[in-house]
C-alpha cells in the first residue's frame, strides 16, 4: 500500500467502531496508569515501544521508576490471558471498570511498504509510526490514533496520513485563563437580587451573612468575593448548604495593626491569601501569580508567625524542584541542606526582608532573631520525600509548577495530623521538559481541590516587587 500523501487528512473517527490507540512509550513513561485510561477504546503496543521501556527502566529517575511500573502492569494483564494475545487482552478482567477495551499487543511484522518520507526505518519513532500505518492498513473501519507526548513525532505522524494526538488524561485545562482564581467580584446588583431573607449574625468578631438567590450556585466553599465600590466588601464563602450560602467577613491584613511579622498585604489578592494562610480550619493552600507578586514573603511571614509566635506548628519545612534555568553546574559539595542551598536564594532574600522589619531590635537583636528563625527553618530535598509524614509542619512546595500530578501526589500525602501544605508556583514559568501549563501538577491540585472546605486557592495579580520588576513583566 503506497503511503498517503502529504497533505492529506487523517481518517475522520467512526461513531460507530471504537477506536485503537497505539501508544508511544513516552506515554506509558509519563504516567503508567495509561493502560487504563482509554475507556471503550483498544490499546495497540507496538514490539518497539517494550523494547524502549525495557530500555528506560533502570536508575532512580521518575522516568525509571514509572516504566517499571508500566511494565510491572503489563505483565498482570498478559498473565491473565496466555493465548490468543493478537486479538486482545481484555482490560476490565484487572478489576479496572472505566477501560472496558482490550490491550493488543504487535505479534507480526508490519507488512506495509514502509514510506520514503521517512528515510531512516531502524529509528524506533518511525517503527511506531511504520506499525500505525500497518494497522490503518488492516483496519479500514476502525479509526486508528496514535497517542504521543513528542510534538515532532506527532507532526510526522500526520504528514504521512496517521491521525495523532498528546495524551490528555492529566491535562486539566486547554486554555489556562478558565483556571479557577479563586475570587470573583460579585455584581452590582448582587445584594438586590439576594438580600431577600438575608441573615446575619456575628461569631469571633467576624460579621456572617446567610443569602440565597441565581449566583449561590456557582460559589465555591472558601472563594472570595468582593465589591469594590465606596463601601468596599470582602468576604468569603464559609459554607454552602443547598441553595443558601453563607459569606464571612476577612480580617483586614492591609491595616498595620494586624500585620503578620512587621508584613501587610498590599493589595486585595494579598490581603486574601493571608486569610487563607492564616485560617487553622485550612490545610492546603495554593498560590498562584507572576514574579514579585509576594507568594514566597507573605507565605514566610505566615508561617514564621503561626510557628514562632502562635506555637501552631513546631517547624517549617520548605522544598523544591531542582531544575536548573540554565546549564547545570555539575555536584554540589556537603549535606542535603547544604546541597539545597543555591536553590534557596528566594528563602534567603525573603528572610532578610522579614529580618529587617523589626527596627527596635538593633544588629545585636536581629543576628539572634535570625539564628532563631534558622533554627526552625529546614530545607529538604523532594528526592527524599517518598515514605515521610510530617507532623505540625508547615510544608512550603516552591516552584510547584515544574511537579508532575504524580509527584505533586506524592508529596502532599507526606501530610500527618496538624500539619499545612502550601504550593507556590507561577505556571507561565515551567522548566520540566514534557509539562505544560495544561498538565502542570500544580494546574492539577488548584482544578482537584476547588470547593473543598479545608483548602483555598488565590491567584496574586500585582505585582509589589519594584516598578523596574512590574514594568519587565509587562513588556517581556
Amino acid at each position: 500500500m503506497a503511503p498517503r500523501p502529504a497533505n492529506s487528512k487523517a481518517p475522520a473517527p467512526k461513531a460507530s467502531a471504537t477506536k485503537i490507540f497505539v501508544l508511544d512509550t513516552n506515554v506509558l513513561m509519563h504516567d503508567p496508569t495509561s493502560l487504563f485510561r482509554f475507556e471503550e477504546h483498544d490499546i495497540y503496543l507496538p514490539m518497539i515501544t517494550l523494547e524502549e521501556l525495557d530500555n528506560n527502566k533502570k536508575g532512580m529517575t521518575e522516568v525509571a521508576r514509572n516504566a517499571r511500573q508500566a511494565t510491572r502492569f503489563l505483565d498482570e494483564i498478559v498473565s491473565s490471558q496466555e493465548s490468543d494475545i493478537e486479538n486482545g487482552v481484555p482490560l476490565k478482567d484487572l478489576g479496572t471498570k472505566q477501560a472496558s477495551g482490550r490491550l493488543m499487543l504487535q505479534t507480526r511484522p508490519a507488512s506495509v511498504e514502509f514510506p520514503s518520507a521517512l528515510p531512516d526505518s531502524g529509528k524506533a519513532d518511525n517503527q511506531i509510526l511504520a506499525v500505525a500505518l500497518d494497522l490503518q492498513h488492516h483496519n479500514p473501519k476502525r479509526s486508528v490514533v496514535l497517542v504521543s507526548k513528542d510534538i515532532n513525532m506527532r507532526i510526522k505522524a500526520r504528514a504521512i496520513g496517521v491521525a495523532a494526538e498528546d495524551y490528555f488524561n492529566d491535562k486539566v485545562l486547554e486554555d489556562t485563563d478558565l483556571l479557577y482564581t479563586g475570587m470573583r467580584e460579585l455584581p452590582k446588583d448582587f445584594w438586590d437580587k439576594h438580600g431577600k431573607d438575608i441573615e446575619s449574625w456575628q461569631e469571633h468578631g467576624r460579621t456572617l451573612y446567610r443569602v440565597r438567590g441565581p449566583l449561590v450556585a456557582t460559589l465555591s466553599v472558601n472563594e472570595f468575593v468582593y465589591q469594590d465600590e465606596d463601601k468596599p466588601f470582602y468576604a468569603v464563602v464559609a459554607a454552602q448548604e443547598g441553595k443558601t450560602v453563607v459569606l464571612k467577613t476577612l480580617k483586614d491584613y492591609t491595616h498595620q495593626k494586624n500585620n503578620i511579622w512587621g508584613i501587610i498585604a498590599r493589595n486585595r489578592e494579598q490581603n486574601f491569601a493571608l486569610n487563607v494562610l492564616m485560617d487553622p480550619e485550612v490545610d492546603f493552600v495554593t498560590l498562584l501569580g507572576q514574579a514579585g507578586t509576594g507568594k514566597t514573603l507573605l507565605t514566610l511571614a505566615s508561617a514564621l508567625m503561626q510557628t514562632l509566635e502562635h506555637k501552631v506548628y513546631s517547624e517549617i519545612i520548605i522544598t523544591r524542584v531542582t531544575v536548573p534555568v540554565g546549564e547545570d553546574i555539575g555536584f554540589l559539595p556537603g549535606t542535603e541542606e547544604e546541597k539545597m542551598n543555591p536553590w534557596m536564594g528566594a528563602l534567603e532574600d525573603n528572610l532578610d526582608v522579614l529580618n529587617s522589619t523589626d527596627e527596635e531590635a538593633g544588629d545585636w537583636g536581629r543576628a539572634a532573631t535570625r539564628d532563631l528563625i534558622r533554627s526552625r527553618i529546614k530545607v529538604k530535598s523532594l528526592n527524599f520525600m517518598r515514605g515521610r509524614t510530617f507532623l505540625n509542619k508547615f510544608l512550603i512546595i516552591d516552584e510547584a509548577q515544574n511537579l508532575t500530578p504524580k509527584q505533586m501526589k506524592t508529596l502532599i500525602t507526606r501530610a500527618g495530623p496538624g500539619t499545612k501544605v502550601v504550593c507556590l508556583g507561577n505556571i507561565a514559568q515551567i522548566d520540566t521538559p514534557y509539562l505544560t501549563e495544561g498538565s502542570s501538577g500544580l494546574t492539577y491540585v488548584v482544578d482537584r481541590f476547588k470547593g473543598w472546605e479545608h483548602s483555598g486557592h488565590i491567584t496574586l495579580q500585582r505585582g509589589e516587587r519594584s516598578r523596574l520588576a512590574d514594568h519587565a513583566a509587562e513588556i517581556l
